[in-house]
């Protein structure tokens, strides 16, 4: 299951059905975030895990696949190209991870993703560049 793309309309559903399931955090588990899940399932008493998952399910949908990607498959999708054949870095791509990298710090500074899935996911970023 971890070395497997997550498919964006799955993490919706299980996300959606967190709303209504007496268990929320199945969608957590499922993108490889474990301590969220875990969290939601410990506040299983309140409101506050069936509200995130209501709003996680419309981001995962509204996000491009690309975008959910790059969120969330980044550990699995195949290498753009050999750094070792390459001279120089392709701009667009430089740019695109500076995007992405950016909205990782703003998820990390809202309190959405830990330090620890942060720094992950940026030396993840960082690694396609270097």
């Amino acid at each position: 299951m971890l070395s497997k793309p997550k498919n964006r309309r799955v993490a919706a559903l299980l996300a959606f059905a967190g709303t209504v399931a007496p268990v929320s955090g199945l969608h957590k588990f499922y993108l490889g975030q474990p301590i969220w899940g875990i969290l939601y399932l410990l506040l299983w008493g309140t409101h506050l895990p069936q509200v995130a998952c209501a709003i996680e399910a419309v981001w995962y949908l509204a996000q491009s696949g690309d975008e959910f990607d790059r969120n969330f498959n980044l550990a699995t999708l195949p290498a753009q190209s050999s750094v070792s054949t390459q001279t120089a870095v392709d701009p667009a791509q430089v740019g695109a991870i500076a995007d992405a990298l950016r909205q990782l710090d703003s998820l990390r500074q809202d309190g959405l993703m830990s330090e620890y899935e942060f720094e992950q996911k940026r030396r993840q970023l960082l690694d396609r560049i270097a």
